[in-house]
This record gives structure tokens, sequence and C-alpha cells, in this order.
């Protein structure tokens, strides 16, 4: 059996730190995922998700993910259930994220050009550690294949073959 999520979308706010009894933490966010697909009205749909991060993993999303920044979650879809003060059963389908990519940083946040960014992971689900988010340089750093229009110079010497 398999039970595996991928998103990437928008975090709709920022995420909410919170610890158990115990001392775990555990972060809640949600994400706004866009359908691949419009409206009658030709309107862009999307869906809002909500996630859970568990221990080094869920600290790392606090300090660094952000309302609006865009990310990536790799999970798996839990459905819980809970009796509410009226006596309703209540169903909550929510993905527990084992790893986030942070798909923005701070600075590309307000960009359209987002390509170098900080990520993290572990620490989700069962899994005990995980990867400490880092950031993707200080400097901005310019794509080394990028096609300028000028003819690329390289000599046979160059080439490995």
């Amino acid at each position: 059996m398999l039970n595996r999520v991928i998103l990437i979308g928008r975090l709709t706010r920022d995420p909410e730190l919170r610890y158990t009894p115990a001392g775990v933490a555990v972060t809640q966010f949600t994400l706004a995922v866009d359908r691949p697909f419009t409206s009658n009205q030709g309107q862009r749909e999307a869906d809002f998700i909500p996630v859970v991060t568990w221990r080094q993993l869920a600290e790392t999303c606090a300090n660094y993910l952000r309302k609006g920044r865009l990310a990536a979650v790799e999970g798996r879809i839990q459905v819980r259930n809970y009796d509410n003060n009226e006596g309703r059963r209540v169903y909550v389908t929510e993905i527990i994220a084992d790893n986030v990519r942070f798909l923005e940083s701070a600075n590309s946040a307000n960009r359209e050009d987002s390509g170098m960014g900080m990520s993290g992971g572990g620490g989700g689900g069962n899994s005990g550690g995980g990867n400490r988010g880092s950031y993707g340089g200080g400097r901005e750093q310019q794509d080394p294949f990028q096609d300028d229009g000028r003819p690329i110079d390289i000599s046979d010497d160059d080439l490995p073959f």
C-alpha cells in the first residue's frame, strides 16, 4: 500500500508553532495549491490543504516560512476524527509532512524569479531527525548555462570525449 503526497503551493498565513506536553514541536500551516483547470467563469481555483510538521522540521518551518512563500511539501494523508462540544463527530484530513522544500528565500518572495531558496526536511511522521534549513547563499547566483545570445567558445580540448 502507498500513501504519498507531493504538493507545491503558497502559504495562506504564517505557520503556527506549538509544543506537545512532552515538549515535541508541531507546526501547522495551510498551502493554497492551484487546480490544473479554470472554472466556467475563466477563474483559476485553488485547494487549501492543511499541513502538519513535527520535531526539527516543525521548528525550521516556523522559523523560515511566511505567508505567501512558495513551498513544496512531501508527506502522507492522514484522516482523524473527534467529537466536538456539540457531540458531533468531526473529520479532519491533513498532510503529515516529512519533507518541506522552501522554494523561495526571504529576498525573492516578492520577485518573479525565485531561483535559489532554502530547503528543509525530515523530522516528520515516524522519522527521527531531519535536515536543518539552509540559505541558498547571501549573493545572487547567475545561471552559468543561461543563453545570452552570444555563441559559446568551446575548443575541442575542453570536451571530455
